[in-house]
């Protein structure tokens, strides 16, 4: 008798498990892992890491696209190679909206971390042939000089901007230097510096369109709202980290313009 109940109590036991498993079984098929199926479907936006040229020394000039929306920011960071922090900025918001594909609805975002390869190895403002990589577009305050070329876009750096801007047309550019600590544009484009200015402590002004440079070209010739944000001088001596606290969250309203900024400080 004592060894039959003890058979009994191992048979509910058994049938117990069972049937805790079938329920589960049961509550799987009928939709609740559904979510985390779906959160891997949209875990990370489009992004492609591409060259679009090469520079005088033969380093490639990568570019990133991340998103596939009509609603399209292009992002540039070193066209001057002595202005580090410019694309370390770059580079940490590349991995911010990898990891953040939320924001990128409906957006695409074209993003050059080092727009002169060259100049940055050397640490110098100019490319291996010593010219002003800015002041080397086609714009019609151009002014020939050595340092500048001897004619616009002579330069392979420059050839490779301009046509990455041809091809996808932009809605805005934001070029990033250092270190007169301030939000410049050109074009069309005051209420995106203002919008920009309300999440930093960089403050509007302008600083007047340089004679060949990339605002002149896009924002005066062609008439796309491009902004100029120059990063102070001390920003060289943070990291990446420091400089995302810092600025992400201006880089972000450039990206949502003209919706507001979605801030994580912890991405």
């Amino acid at each position: 008798m004592k060894y039959l109940k003890i058979g009994e109590l191992i048979m509910n036991i058994k049938i117990s498990v069972l049937i805790v498993f079938c329920l589960t079984q049961l509550l799987v098929l009928t939709g609740c892992q559904r979510i985390a199926s779906d959160k891997q479907i949209i875990i990370k936006p489009a992004c492609q890491n591409l060259v679009a040229g090469y520079s005088v020394q033969n380093r490639p000039i990568e570019y990133f696209v991340i998103g596939t929306g009509n609603d399209i920011t292009f992002i540039m960071g070193a066209i001057h190679g002595d202005e580090p922090a410019s694309a370390a900025v770059v580079r940490t918001l590349i991995e911010h909206l990898k990891s953040n594909p939320q924001l990128l609805k409906g957006r695409m975002v074209i993003l050059i971390p080092v727009a002169n390869p060259d100049g940055l190895a050397a640490s110098t403002r100019f490319n291996a042939r010593g010219i002003d990589l800015n002041r080397n577009f086609e714009a019609v305050n151009r002014i020939n000089k050595p340092e500048y070329g001897a004619a616009g876009l002579d330069e392979p750096e420059s050839v490779a901007i301009k046509e990455l801007l041809l091809k996808y047309k932009p809605d805005r550019i934001i070029s990033l230097h250092q270190p007169f600590a301030c939000i410049d544009y050109d074009g069309p484009a005051g209420d995106i510096a203002l919008k920009m200015s309300q999440y930093c402590d960089l403050e509007v002004k302008k600083l007047g369109a340089r004679p060949g440079s990339l605002g002149s070209y896009a924002g005066v010739t062609l008439g796309i709202p491009i902004i100029t944000i120059e990063l102070c001088e001390s920003d060289s001596g943070l990291n990446e980290e420091q400089l995302w606290h810092r600025y992400g969250q201006m880089m972000l309203a450039a990206v949502m313009y003209p919706q507001n900024a979605v801030w994580n400080p912890f991405k």
